[in-house]
């Protein structure tokens, strides 16, 4: 038997080599016996495997009587960026088995992102690059009577956890007024990152650009409802780039045709959007593809992430680089599979 410990591969639906450079797979093969089951379905073949395994990549189904055969298991890495139901996490953690999560590698990309859409929809660029296409722009001043600065700005953050954090960083050098809400973090912490600890409705109804960076529980889906979405100001800026399941979409759209507030969405309830869906041809929207977070720099993170804590692990110390899977959140996640 090899003395390199067993590593299962199986990171369905991402493909090897989107989140492994070849340096990265090179150094997962040296230091561990590498298992390749991508893209394979063959079931036995994963639970021949899994008494010996002390890792997973990916996200297959674990149910605890499969969990129950995983003697060696030590570390399940989630490679696609939600926690689905479809493991029996509470098992995970009494057999010490450590759940982590990709989340943080997309945080930049997603972060950086959220920062163009709002610098767009203060700014009328998307908006007025049509306009120019079609003829119909108009020069100096008669196009910007609706734009707004972000230095000094009056900004909310609606959740700060890894996404919120980047984001913070990113818009830090404006010299905003930030107020966030997270019910999940006591506002000592937010107070100590430099941000004032608010409630949705004073998020909502103080801010000129608001950010949703809230991921889906099971309290907050529709969290943004119609009597949330009527508190923001007239010409405020609303920028969606979580979960969709945060935001009554309906009601959103219904305020941006109202002309209350212009947003911008990278994410949908339904993916992709259907041809004919009105969102398309609203006014004061600015529609993206969910994009912001899966380029390349952020899927190669991912592998470099899975590698060196994969090698922390077998040394004995804790992970580092991935998210560390709370017992008491993990179940209440309800995150859908991403496109």
């Amino acid at each position: 038997m090899s003395e390199r410990p067993l590593v299962i591969l199986r990171p369905d639906p991402q493909p090897v080599d989107r989140i492994f450079s070849a340096e990265a797979l090179a150094r997962l093969n040296e230091s561990f016996e590498v298992a390749d089951l991508s893209g394979s379905t063959d079931e036995e073949a994963f639970d021949r495997l899994l008494p010996r395994a002390f890792a997973v990549i990916g996200q297959p189904d674990l149910p605890a009587e499969r969990l129950a055969r995983a003697v060696e298991l030590r570390a399940l890495l989630n490679v696609e960026g939600n926690f689905y139901p479809n493991v029996d996490y509470p098992t995970c953690f009494d057999n010490g088995v450590s759940v982590l999560g990709c989340g943080p590698a997309y945080a930049q990309a997603v972060a950086e992102f959220a920062l163009g859409l709002a610098l767009d929809l203060a700014r009328g660029i998307s908006r007025e690059d049509r306009a120019f296409r079609a003829g119909t722009e108009h020069y100096l001043g008669a196009a910007t009577t609706d734009s707004i600065l972000l230095r000094h700005s009056r900004i909310g953050l609606i959740g700060f956890g890894n996404l919120g954090r980047a984001l913070h960083r990113l818009l830090v050098p404006f010299n905003p007024t930030i107020r966030v809400f997270d019910p999940w973090l006591p506002d000592a912490v937010l107070a100590e990152a430099d941000v004032i600890p608010s409630s949705l409705a004073d998020v909502l109804g103080s801010s000129q650009i608001i950010f949703v960076l809230a991921a889906v529980t099971d309290a907050n889906q529709h969290l943004l409802g119609p009597a949330e979405l009527d508190l923001v100001p007239q010409g405020a800026r609303l920028v969606l780039v979580s979960r969709a399941a945060v935001v009554d979409y309906e009601a959103l759209l219904d305020r941006v045709e109202a002309g209350q507030f212009l947003a911008g969405v990278d994410v949908w309830p339904i993916e992709p959007l259907e041809p004919d869906h009105r969102a398309r041809g609203l006014e004061g929207l600015v529609l993206s593809p969910h994009r912001a977070g899966g380029i390349p720099a952020a899927f190669l993170q991912i592998g470099d992430m899975v590698v060196d804590d994969l090698e922390s692990l077998r040394r004995g110390l804790p992970a580092v680089r991935m998210q560390a899977a709370a017992r008491e959140l993990v179940g209440r996640y309800r995150n859908r599979p991403a496109g």
